[in-house]
C-alpha cells in the first residue's frame, strides 16, 4: 500500500473516532443524572419537626374500628348532635361557645360527695342549669350523685375514666375503651342519661381523641373562660376572672371535684346573681327534642 493511501486511511480513522466521541458526549448530556447510591436527599419546605406545637400530622390517624358505642343505633339513642362536629373555635375544632348570647357554666372532675351537692343546691336555688363533665371512676363510686345531676336537668359530659391528661396521645382503641367505660359507668347510674359531650382532661386535644369522641356521638367540649379554680386561688380571684372574661356565648370552666373546692362554691354564691343580671345561663343542649 502506498504512503498516500496509508495517510488517507489514517485521516478517515481519526475523523470516525472524533465523530463517535461527539455522539457519546451528546448522549450522556441527554441522560438524567442519578445521585450516588449513598447520597442523602433533602426536600425543601417545612418538616414535621418544624411545625408549631399542636399542629396536626400530615398523616391521618387510623380510623377506629366500629363498636357498639359508635353504631348508628347508639348515636340515635344518645342525641341528634346539637353542634356540627369539628366546627368549634377551640383546639382541633372543639367548642368554646354556646353559639348564642347565652353563657354556659360547666363543672369538671365530679361527682364529689362534698362539693357536688353544694353546687347542685346553689344552681337549684337560682334556677340555673349547667353542664357536668364526669370522671368515670367517680361516677361509678357515687352513682346517686349522677342521678341527682340528671334529675335536676343538667347536661352531661364525658371527662374520661380517671382524668388521664395524656389520653389523647394513646391509640384510638385505648381512647375508645376509656370513653366507653366512662359512658357505661354514667349510664349504670342513670340508664337514660344522654351524654352529648366529651372534654379532654387538661384541654390536651389531639386528632385521635377528637376523632374517637365524635365517632362515638360526642362533641368535643372546650371552654372560653378558665378562672383556674383548680389551683385554689380563692373565691375573690375566681369571681373576678369569671366576671371580667365572660361575654355573650362564653363557656365557663369550673370544678366541683378534684381537690378543695370551697373557694369555687363561695365564688359561685357571688357569681350566680351577678351573671344572671347580665346574661341568660343555660345547660349546653343535649340535642333532644
Amino acid at each position: 500500500m502506498s504512503a498516500t493511501t496509508l495517510r488517507a486511511v489514517g485521516i478517515v480513522t481519526l475523523v470516525a473516532a472524533a465523530l463517535l466521541g461527539s455522539a457519546y458526549a451528546l448522549g450522556r448530556s441527554l441522560m438524567p443524572e442519578t445521585p450516588p447510591r449513598n447520597a442523602s436527599v433533602t426536600a425543601d419546605g417545612p418538616h414535621y419537626a418544624d411545625q408549631p406545637p399542636g399542629s396536626q400530622s400530615a398523616t391521618p390517624p387510623p380510623s377506629p374500628s366500629p363498636t357498639a358505642d359508635s353504631s348508628p343505633s347508639a348515636r340515635s339513642r344518645d342525641q341528634q348532635q346539637p353542634f356540627p362536629f369539628g366546627e368549634g373555635d377551640g383546639p382541633f375544632g372543639s367548642l368554646t361557645s354556646t353559639g348564642s348570647s347565652r353563657i354556659a357554666l360547666t363543672f369538671d372532675d365530679g361527682p364529689d360527695p362534698q362539693y357536688t351537692p353544694q353546687v347542685l343546691a346553689l344552681l337549684k336555688q337560682y334556677g340555673v342549669k349547667a353542664t357536668f363533665c364526669l370522671v368515670g371512676e367517680n361516677a361509678q363510686s357515687y352513682p346517686e350523685l349522677v342521678r341527682d345531676i340528671v334529675a335536676d336537668g343538667h347536661s352531661l359530659c364525658n371527662h374520661s375514666w380517671n382524668h388521664d391528661l395524656d389520653l389523647g396521645q394513646r391509640s384510638p382503641d385505648v381512647i375508645r375503651n376509656d370513653l366507653g367505660r366512662t359512658n357505661e359507668a354514667i349510664r349504670a347510674a342513670a340508664p337514660n342519661a344522654r351524654i352529648a359531650y366529651f372534654r379532654q382532661p387538661g384541654g390536651n386535644w389531639t386528632t385521635p381523641v377528637v376523632s374517637v369522641c365524635e365517632d362515638m356521638g360526642m362533641a368535643p367540649l372546650h371552654w372560653a373562660v378558665d378562672p383556674s379554680d383548680w389551683q385554689v386561688p380563692g373565691a375573690s380571684q375566681i369571681t373576678t376572672t369569671v366576671m371580667t372574661e365572660t361575654g355573650p356565648g362564653s363557656i365557663v370552666l369550673m370544678h366541683d371535684a378534684g381537690g378543695d373546692r370551697a373557694g369555687t362554691v363561695e365564688a359561685l354564691q357571688r357569681l350566680l346573681p351577678e351573671l344572671m343580671s347580665r346574661y341568660q345561663l343555660e345547660a349546653l343542649p343535649t340535642g333532644t327534642t
